[in-house]
């Protein structure tokens, strides 16, 4: 069993939901993205993201741009993201770790051989936003070769005939994106999320994570009361932006503060289904 598999069928066991906090790879220097990563686990997070900086990244709303900018500034590359896994999992065998990003710097790294990479330095999953079904043989064979789940984006857009379609090429869980746009530019409502999980999980057995649209603790809270996990991206970075010096580097409590902020999104998780009973 897989550990995004392992990890899901424990929350089930657990009845709660999960929390999928989000760091951006070497934002805004490797130390302070590594000391993030090492704390996230502690502080509660189920499963944790990691965005691997592009230099068009069209998904990403304007925190998050930032942040790949300033880790592009500070070296960041597909290669030292795979090196803070890497480094992660000398310590952490169990937390399951997805890579978000793109296809071109995957291309120009060679799907193989990343996939080989990927998988000794201990990536669970990938998300590549931009890399539809129709092109799934760029990468999927070598995923799946590695044993690397290939997680699936599903919008409020998504027909049915092209549900069926991403569903069936997902592995591990399937992320739904609440808004329709880029991320951190509004909430999903409720009501909203409440009609569109019946149809996806008529779709697909896997786990449903809701992001995109989630920012606080009562939002987290709300999503898996519907869904399997909550991905907090947009908020932790911007809190981890506010605690920046002019010259963009990590101040003292920006690591703690963040950290803080996923124990508080955790709380709210691990409590929405008892308060729901």
């Amino acid at each position: 069993m897989s550990r995004i598999a392992a990890r899901f069928a424990a929350l089930r066991a657990a009845g709660r939901g999960g929390l999928i906090p989000f760091l951006e790879a070497w934002d805004p220097d490797a130390a302070t993205s590594m000391a993030l990563l090492r704390g996230m686990p502690a502080a509660g997070a189920d499963l944790i993201e990691i965005g691997c900086p592009f230099t068009d990244p069209m998904a990403d709303g304007p925190i998050i741009q930032a942040a790949g900018r300033r880790a592009l500034a500070a070296g960041a590359t597909l290669d030292r993201a795979l090196a803070m896994v890497r480094e992660f999992r000398r310590e952490d065998g169990e937390t399951p770790v997805i890579l978000m990003g793109y296809v071109n710097p995957i291309l120009a790294y060679e799907p193989a051989r990343f996939c080989v990479d990927a998988a000794a330095a201990g990536v669970d999953g990938l998300i590549v936003v931009d890399l539809p079904p129709e092109e799934d043989d760029l990468l999927a064979p070598h995923a799946r070769a590695h044993g690397i789940d290939l997680i699936r984006l599903v919008a409020p857009t998504t027909d049915t005939a092209r549900l069926a379609k991403v569903t069936a090429g997902s592995t591990g869980f399937v992320y739904y994106v609440s808004i329709t746009g880029i991320t951190g530019t509004r909430s999903a409502a409720d009501e909203e999320l409440a009609v569109a999980m019946p149809r996806l999980r008529a779709a697909t057995a896997l786990p449903i994570a809701i992001g995109f649209g989630v920012r606080t603790p009562a939002q987290a809270a709300a999503a898996v009361r519907v869904a399997d996990a909550a991905v907090v991206a947009s908020a932790l970075i911007e809190t981890l932006a506010a605690n920046l010096d002019d010259a963009g580097r990590a101040g003292p409590q920006a690591v703690r503060r963040v950290l803080d902020q996923v124990r508080a999104l955790a709380a709210s998780v691990r409590a929405a289904r008892l308060t729901e009973a």
